[in-house]
């Protein structure tokens, strides 16, 4: 399977929906995935969240649509699914720089946000190596500091350097990484990245995480660079995941550092 091919048909989905209620759950079938894994793998590909694109798309198309057309800012906002004209005009404010009550007067401050496309015929030639373990019960001691999914990557390298200048003296380094998402994960506007220790730490700082019992996909990465991680993070969701019949349960991906490697961890369903 060609990831390009369903990225660019769930593209033509959104783009044929952008005046109607488009369902998340559509996207995840177009892509392959569940829910869960659709949202990380729109992110990593096209380096913004499938909310963050359907929002700058609607408002790209309404300021068009304002200088262009006769419809009032009311009928804007409802035809673009926001709740109220005052929603509206505040996020088209921040998007345009200007009051869509202006927009007929001042159009040279309108933007456009273009629509993604891939090329299709994109190969990838690579070859991963993976192997699969189970877990029993991760019981982790750490810290997780609120992020967001369009921030996390450059963030979550300074909590770790953060929070191991505070904590590395008196506890060594971390055994784990790890981001949490909590609500609506296709808006992921409330994220943490975690720092974690696989001992009891008796600290009124750390807060004990559970990790069930998992099968889990396991990459081993030589290094505990962040740009080592993140590269082999953006190969698994632009090569193996589209190569594979693997199912990704819904409970939080790892690293787990050790011996100057790390492993990069998924969670799967047997």
């Amino acid at each position: 399977m060609n990831i390009y091919i369903n990225l660019n048909k769930a593209i033509k989905y959104i783009e044929e929906n952008l005046e109607e209620q488009i369902e998340y759950k559509k996207i995840a079938q177009i892509l392959g995935m569940n829910e869960y894994t659709a949202q990380t793998a729109f992110y990593v590909l096209c380096n913004i969240t499938i909310a963050d694109y359907i929002r700058k798309r609607r408002l790209s198309n309404a300021g068009y649509d304002l200088y262009n057309g006769n419809e009032s800012i009311t009928e804007i906002a409802i035809k673009y699914q926001y709740t109220s004209p005052t929603a509206f005009s505040r996020a088209f404010e921040k998007f345009h720089g200007i009051k869509p009550s202006l927009v007929k007067q001042k159009p040279h401050g309108l933007k456009i946000f273009s629509k993604l496309e891939f090329d299709e015929e994109q190969k990838e030639k690579t070859t991963i190596e993976y192997k699969i373990i189970e877990k029993e019960e991760l019981i982790l001691f750490g810290i997780g500091k609120k992020t967001t999914i369009e921030n996390i990557q450059k963030e979550a390298p300074l909590i770790w350097k953060n929070e191991y200048d505070k904590y590395g003296k008196d506890y060594g380094y971390f055994d784990y990484g790890m981001t949490s998402y909590y609500g609506n994960r296709f808006e992921c506007q409330n994220c943490k990245y975690w720092v974690l220790y696989e001992r009891k730490i008796e600290n009124k700082d750390f807060q004990k995480i559970v990790i069930p019992k998992s099968k889990w996909i396991v990459f081993r990465i030589n290094s505990q660079e962040t740009k080592d991680i993140q590269e082999t993070t953006q190969k698994f969701y632009k090569e193996f995941l589209p190569s594979t019949k693997y199912k990704i349960r819904e409970i939080p991906e790892l690293e787990h550092y050790y011996d100057d490697i790390t492993d990069f961890m998924i969670p799967i369903e047997d």
